[in-house]
């Protein structure tokens, strides 16, 4: 790809004769060679899981997190930098603050992925900045229009879901997805298919150990948005765990 931008890939705010911006192209380059992470829109809440790469065997347990509250009702997850995804999670929190002060209420899920998008497409723009390598899932569950799940890109696009993946294995666990029936699935269900999801996808022989991480916001913990408690964390992966194990025996079979 460099030989094709070159002279047009130094600024964000060039076109290259086919009206390509490459810089945004390799943002998105940064979250398709990341970990998976996957968000799930079920009939009452919204999953988040994670693969969270330890990438050396001397990092403490729990420190790399991908998932993170920004308001009592809104969690987020990311795929691509961490640093620049916890940037954007931080801008995200002080979009919250600012409409939970002006106006007294939760802010909706749907006018923070607004705001949202547009503050990650501002650094397409200018030539003294560089798009953010990451991608964000924000979900929420609002009083009156329930669980949302939104994804924003790079660019600043952004797009609703009812399920959605992002990172180096999106196009297999986007497969998975597409197999439930999301809108029937309660939050429950959901954070054990999450874990499946993430199990299923994970290449043993060529992809490092993970630590896998869950959070939701449902009815179930009382719309605020946290990671799954311990019990459902063991129950969901024992479930990933027990399905790999079934699939893996049903090909021996054959």
């Amino acid at each position: 790809m460099s030989s094709i931008g070159t002279g047009y890939d130094l600024s964000a705010q060039t076109f290259s004769p086919a009206g390509r911006v490459f810089q945004v192209e390799y943002a998105g380059k940064a979250v398709d060679n990341s970990s998976t992470v996957i968000g799930l829109r079920g009939k009452d809440g919204v999953v988040f899981a994670s693969e969270n790469t330890i990438l050396s065997p001397l990092h403490e347990a729990g420190t790399i997190r991908r998932t993170h509250n920004v308001d009592r009702h809104l969690g987020a997850a990311f795929a691509g930098l961490l640093a620049d995804g916890r940037a954007v999670v931080d801008e995200a929190r002080a979009y919250a603050s600012k409409y939970r002060d002006l106006y007294g209420a939760p802010m909706p899920t749907q006018k923070l992925n607004e705001e949202l998008s547009g503050y990650v497409h501002q650094f397409t723009l200018y030539g003294a900045a560089r798009p953010c390598g990451c991608s964000f899932l924000l979900g929420g569950c609002d009083p009156v229009d329930g669980p949302q799940l939104f994804m924003i890109e790079p660019s600043g696009v952004s797009w609703g879901y009812y399920g959605c993946a992002l990172g180096k294995n999106k196009q297999a666990a986007s497969a998975e997805i597409e197999k439930l029936e999301l809108a029937e699935l309660s939050a429950r269900d959901l954070v054990k298919e999450a874990a499946r999801i993430i199990y299923a996808t994970h290449d043993e022989t060529k992809d490092k150990p993970f630590e896998l991480e869950l959070s939701w916001v449902a009815t179930e913990s009382n719309g605020r948005h946290q990671h799954v408690p311990k019990e459902l964390f063991a129950e969901a992966e024992a479930y990933a765990k027990a399905k790999m194990d079934e699939d893996s025996d049903d090909e021996d079979d054959e």
